[in-house]
């Protein structure tokens, strides 16, 4: 049945399974994380960038808290390849079959993104992070006291981030598919798109030159990779209504 033979109400049901299946996998995930966690965690604060600080923890539920959030950043991260299926069942309907093996296909694409922005951040970035603050405090002769809370937490705000924005070639490629964005477009609004860029990396690093560099560049050069993924996925969009009307002239 397709989207367009089916009622709200069947839509919605339709919907609700899709949840409800990627909720089920997703505690499955959460229940195999607990026993991923520890290990994780340990080899993080043995890490080249923690090994030489001291984790203090200034509540009793802080080991717990941190615990608890590693479990289930690896259990999304385990169940995202599912959520991302149970939301391409859904729309597939919709979908012609040449779009339904193409957009499938985003799926692990956008894994191997996310995974791969957060490496880049935790590797690259952050170590130049941790060097700049403690060379700070070493400078203003101050003893650091680090809770193990807030050096996890500041971990997450700045390797999250960045699984989240290396999901941009696979949107705008996906919104290329649809028609709701062009390369032309992209290419228009290439300066205020830079600006906001440039912005979301001064959030996220500290403010020194080398690592606001840092930030900056991959997240230009993943514009411009969008730009070039637009421009192959349009031209695709382009020769399929071609074939298209090629095919309602003969018929």
């Amino acid at each position: 049945m397709s989207h367009n033979d089916m009622t709200i109400y069947e839509h919605i049901g339709e919907l609700r399974k899709r949840i409800v299946i990627s909720v089920i996998f997703f505690f499955i995930a959460v229940i195999f994380s607990f026993f991923l966690a520890e290990p994780l965690i340990v080899y993080l604060q043995k890490a080249d960038e923690a090994k030489e600080l001291t984790m203090n923890a200034f509540r009793l539920t802080d080991p717990v808290k941190i615990y608890m959030q590693f479990a289930f950043l690896i259990a999304f991260i385990i169940t995202s390849p599912v959520i991302l299926y149970q939301l391409w069942a859904f729309i597939s309907p919709g979908l012609s079959d040449k779009e339904r093996k193409v957009t499938l296909s985003y799926i692990p694409v956008s894994v191997i993104l996310f995974v791969g922005g957060i490496a880049f951040a935790y590797f690259i970035l952050f170590p130049f992070v941790v060097e700049f603050m403690t060379s700070i405090a070493n400078r203003l002769d101050i003893n650091q006291v680090i809770g193990i809370n807030e050096y996890f937490q500041f971990l997450f705000q700045l390797t999250i981030p960045f699984g989240v924005l290396f999901q941009l070639p696979v949107v705008v490629m996906f919104l290329t598919r649809l028609g709701i964005v062009t390369p032309m477009y992209l290419v228009k609004i290439r300066k205020y798109a830079y600006f906001v860029l440039v912005v979301i990396a001064a959030f996220i690093t500290p403010p020194d030159l080398l690592s606001h560099m840092m930030v900056t560049i991959p997240l230009l050069l993943l514009y411009e990779v969008s730009i070039f993924i637009s421009r192959i996925s349009y031209k695709k969009v382009l020769e399929a209504e071609k074939l298209q009307e090629i095919e309602s002239e003969q018929s």
